[in-house]
């Protein structure tokens, strides 16, 4: 699969998945825990970064944090470079310890905050790990059940979401949890484009923050046209041989701009395009000033793609 740029700006909350390199183990014991703990919360004062939920397991780490002036890139390359030092001068081992690109989704707030927090905690319970999520010691579920001036989650901001008395917020904050014993949190695997979490409103603020779409920067020829046709032809129901007839049908036209327009975000020339749709590239020309009002359906497009690239792999 292809990889995508990250999108950063100030102000986002992300859910970052970063795994031990080939799958092996981060953490061999209480020290190597409590080392990344530490370093964790040094980074957290020097970068000024929210953190809402943590859960650090074997050999993977999940982190649902809220970025300020740094990118997040530079938080996490930190935090996993001083990890790596500590660890390889503790073990006499050599190389990369983490896994080379670690995963970063953006994440509505608004939407899913306490749903990420929640899921998160409920990490060693999905995986056997242990049999009730207060039971785990490496996660901060254990600082939202009580008070504590040390701990280095902002617990407060998502406690206040369910009640501005903390006593109360605590209580309610148990019962949401007490909740996720029997939710499967579907929601939280429908990303767009693998990198944003949140409905359509939302991916719209995101690229306008940005100034890009979800679609550029794309690996060149990531997908064939031939896939691109086929696409379109389970989105739209217009197959290849309409596309190249004659026809001016306008659901046979959107069709021909929205493959234009695939093709350009993945790297192939208009005249590429015009052979294969058999057209003259001047027509081509045309139908890729019709970015803004197609983008909703170019997304859909690809999220179609990847889906059938996944499955015939």
């Amino acid at each position: 699969m292809a990889r995508k740029p990250r999108i950063e700006f100030e102000g986002g909350l992300y859910h970052v998945i970063t795994r031990g390199n080939q799958k092996q183990e981060i953490f061999r014991d209480d020290q190597d825990f409590l080392k990344y703990l530490k370093f964790l919360s040094d980074y957290k004062d020097r970068h000024r970064f929210s953190l809402y939920a943590y859960v650090l397991m074997r050999n993977h780490v999940h982190l649902l944090l809220e970025t300020e002036e740094i990118p997040l890139s530079k938080i996490l390359q930190g935090i996993n470079q001083r990890y790596t030092m500590y660890f390889n001068h503790r073990y006499r081992t050599v190389g990369h310890l983490f896994q080379g690109r670690y995963k970063a989704i953006l994440c509505d707030k608004d939407e899913y905050l306490l749903t990420l927090v929640r899921y998160l905690h409920y990490n060693p319970v999905r995986t056997k790990v242990t049999r009730v999520p207060e039971e785990y010691p490496w996660s901060s579920e254990h600082q939202y059940r009580k008070s504590n001036r040390d701990a280095i989650v902002d617990t407060p901001f998502v406690l206040r979401s369910f009640a501005e008395d903390l006593t109360e917020a605590r209580r309610r904050y148990k019962k949401h949890m007490e909740e996720g014993a029997t939710v499967f949190n579907e929601d939280l695997y429908k990303t767009v484009d693998q990198r944003i979490l949140g409905g359509e409103e939302f991916v719209d603020r995101v690229m306008r923050k940005c100034q890009k779409s979800v679609v550029p920067g794309r690996r060149r020829h990531e997908f064939s046209l031939a896939e691109m046709a086929a696409g379109i032809d389970q989105l739209l129901g217009i197959g290849l041989k309409e596309l190249r007839e004659k026809g001016k049908k306008s659901k046979v036209i959107e069709g021909r701009k929205l493959l234009s327009l695939a093709a350009r975000a993945c790297g192939y020339k208009g005249r590429e395009v015009a052979d294969f749709l058999q057209k003259d590239p001047a027509a081509v020309t045309g139908y890729l000033k019709e970015e803004k009002s197609l983008r909703t359906k170019l997304k859909k497009l690809f999220v179609l793609l990847g889906e059938a690239r996944n499955i015939n792999n």
